[in-house]
């Protein structure tokens, strides 16, 4: 997919940089795939906000993406590559030999007519799901289970891949895009090929109208809201010295290390790396 840039005719249009869609499927989704996905707007079951900066949206469906692979040693035909506006990669749509359809996450360089398939000791080939052991070192996969049978955790988001970087007894090593290497279990199942619509990192709103109809509100800083609503709030005209900042419920916002996960802490052989300062 290419990058549509627009002549500034308008305020709208200067600086504005979408993902050229061309290619994918112009209908509407699979029926029996798709549900009704209520808006909640960044509130909670009693109409309080809980997440802010949230609401509105134009209204989406749910497409029930199949995470789990589990139909195996059946091959499947890509029907169609399309849009899914809850997340940021494309999905496609194949039809088994049995005539059942599935929602699979769409890898980049994957056509309409390809032939996939799950199972154990499959053909190392773009779209194909197999199990890290069958899966050689060095070879971008994506929608990795952390557990076995567990679903598709690790590597979902557009444009992105994990590689296998070595063998540890019945582990597999894996190093993720932020530079972290960890174990997983070597029956984890993982499909092969780097997630499509890498251009999504590229893309410039351009304006304000477009983040409305994507569910975003306005931000708001804290130091000009009133007490009541920030801890940062407050004061006679500009008065946001003397304060460590913080987050709308206290916690520091500047580095404070929040994993707290000391169960997992074994799986990991590599720390992630550090970001460089850049203040």
């Amino acid at each position: 997919m290419a990058l549509k840039t627009f002549k500034p005719y308008t305020k709208s249009t200067r600086g504005t940089i979408l993902v050229d869609r061309a290619g994918l499927w112009k209908g509407k989704p699979f029926k029996s795939l798709v549900s009704k996905k209520n808006a909640m707007k960044g509130r909670n079951n009693n109409g309080h906000i809980t997440s802010v900066n949230r609401s509105g949206g134009h209204k989406k469906m749910y497409r029930y993406v199949d995470f789990y692979r589990k139909k195996f040693d059946m091959t499947a035909s890509v029907e169609r590559i399309e849009y899914d506006p809850n997340r940021s990669c494309y999905i496609m749509l194949v039809k088994f030999e049995d005539n059942s359809h599935a929602y699979y996450l769409a890898p980049q360089k994957i056509k309409v007519g390809d032939k996939i398939e799950n199972g154990t000791k499959k053909e190392i080939k773009t779209g194909n799901c197999m199990p890290l052991q069958d899966i050689p070192v060095g070879v971008d996969i994506h929608n990795v289970e952390i557990q076995p049978g567990a679903g598709g955790k690790i590597a979902r988001s557009a444009g992105t891949s994990v590689t296998i970087s070595g063998i540890d007894g019945n582990y597999s090593l894996i190093k993720l895009a932020s530079g972290e290497v960890r174990k997983i279990d070597s029956r984890s199942l993982a499909t092969i090929g780097v997630l499509s619509n890498p251009d999504q990192k590229n893309i410039k709103i351009g304006k304000a109208g477009r983040s409305r109809w994507l569910g975003r509100k306005p931000h708001t800083r804290g130091v000009v809201k009133n007490p009541v609503d920030h801890p940062h709030g407050g004061g006679e005209g500009k008065s946001a010295g003397g304060r460590h900042p913080v987050s709308p419920t206290g916690q520091s916002a500047k580095g404070l290390k929040t994993r707290d996960n000391k169960r997992t802490d074994k799986f990991i052989v590599q720390r992630r790396n550090k970001r460089k300062d850049s203040r």
